[in-house]
């Protein structure tokens, strides 16, 4: 599948659906596309295609942690900061989401991501499939974050 066709696959079932969404410019991917409320709790999510591998759909969302979890983080040694990112991971691990601790605008975030990599399966509903997937792995972190940190 060529990446426009992945893309203009990805927007024509995103339209189907009623959902909005943008389409964003990352370097790093041949699309990107932020959809504004995804899954069962109206997550804003990505999807894109990296440019590392061609033919894979990644679906993310990011857990934007509080202020007071930014500030505890930041204060943290080395030891420390590591020993919470082994926390977090073991924890995404346990849900089967792929996670990445993250510094954006100025803020920590914690992206967990589902993969799509069995180009001849995917379609319209693999994708929303990933999407109700990734809206629950965002809720199930984002508690984690408040009843452990």
């Amino acid at each position: 599948m060529s990446a426009s066709k992945m893309r203009d696959n990805v927007e024509r079932w995103l339209t189907h659906e009623g959902l909005s969404f943008e389409e964003t410019k990352n370097p790093e991917n041949i699309f990107q596309i932020q959809v504004k409320h995804a899954g069962q709790y109206g997550i804003p999510a990505e999807i894109f295609e990296p440019k590392a591998q061609p033919g894979i759909i990644v679906i993310g969302a990011k857990v934007i942690m509080k202020n007071n979890q930014i500030a505890r983080y930041l204060g943290f040694n080395e030891e420390e900061k590591g020993k919470f990112e082994k926390k977090v991971s073991d924890f995404c691990y346990s849900i089967q989401a792929i996670n990445k601790i993250i510094t954006e605008d100025g803020k920590q975030k914690i992206g967990i991501y589902v993969v799509l990599d069995d180009k001849e399966n995917i379609n319209q509903q693999t994708v929303f499939d990933a999407m109700d997937k990734v809206s629950e792995m965002h809720e199930k972190t984002s508690r984690f974050l408040m009843k452990t940190f």
